[in-house]
């Protein structure tokens, strides 16, 4: 194949460009295609499908380097959200098609229903808003500190279970319905460990809290834990697999359309007497 003929596979996040997961996908990907890496210049987790340009989120590209090993890719940085970054990869910086996005790796898992709330499956839903196949991976950890203060983390199973779904993505068509693949790697996988098609879980598997003064300005702050770890509601789902030390794959699409029968509802609305009810 000519350089003009490989895939051209976006890397992205929400940690940021200086994060060890994402240095972890380029080797990962780079058999597969041409690597075309941004990613937000800073820290952006949690911020879901965010296109806020609120000051520090001005667009302004920097072209950085990414190394892993004796192997080093050009990277662009960007002040944007993880959403907007793909935006500026596909409209901006792409030089032909991009055929897969990539999203992660996330410093832990993103599964139940959190995944409203993540950076990184905001990233793979905004590729998939542009009809691009994506991928959104994150491995499990148990750091339940400030992303400033992560410890050293292992994220070569994770490569491995990326690149493995990363293949079979860019050699298939993505069924109907399925916009992209969230990945999540319990932090025991191996890469002999088993993996499974799952759905999403609607435990509520990061759980807010208030802690007082913390903050002199402030006075309370909430602070995010995962108080429900190894927690599930269904047999089958991304929460449960990550409980049994199983690789989950969940297939997510922007259809956010309840599965309820609108005829139903539709019947249901019509009967309520507004007159009864009460402030």
């Amino acid at each position: 194949l000519t350089p003009m003929t490989k895939p051209l596979i976006l890397i992205t996040n929400d940690d940021g460009i200086d994060s060890p997961g994402l240095a972890a996908l380029a080797p990962a990907l780079a058999p597969l295609g041409d690597l075309l890496i941004v990613a937000p210049r800073t820290q952006q987790t949690s911020m879901g499908r965010s296109r806020s340009q609120e000051e520090g989120r001005d667009g302004r590209l920097f072209r950085r380097e990414i190394v892993a090993g004796d192997r080093s890719w050009p990277a662009f940085a960007v002040n944007a959200t993880p959403a907007l970054a793909v935006d500026h990869g596909l409209q901006q910086l792409a030089d032909r098609p991009v055929s897969l996005v990539v999203s992660g790796i996330n410093y832990g898992e993103n599964v139940g229903s959190c995944v409203t709330v993540s950076g990184t499956i905001g990233a793979a839903l905004e590729a998939a808003d542009h009809n691009i196949p994506a991928i959104a991976a994150s491995l499990e950890h148990d750091h339940s500190g400030p992303h400033d203060d992560l410890p050293e983390i292992d994220f070569s199973v994770a490569a491995h279970f990326v690149h493995m779904f990363a293949s079979r993505v860019l050699n298939m068509s993505m069924p109907a319905d399925v916009d992209l693949l969230k990945i999540d790697i319990p932090t025991s996988a191996t890469v002999d460990s088993r993996w499974m098609v799952t759905y999403q879980d609607s435990l509520a598997y990061y759980q807010p809290r208030v802690e007082h003064g913390r903050d002199a300005f402030a006075g309370d702050n909430i602070f995010i834990h995962w108080q429900q770890k190894g927690q599930y509601k269904e047999n089958g789902s991304d929460a449960y697999a990550l409980a049994r030390g199983i690789v989950s794959i969940t297939p997510l699409s922007l259809n956010l359309t309840s599965r309820t029968s609108l005829t139903g509802l539709s019947e249901l609305l019509r009967q309520v007497n507004v007159s009864e009810v009460k402030a």
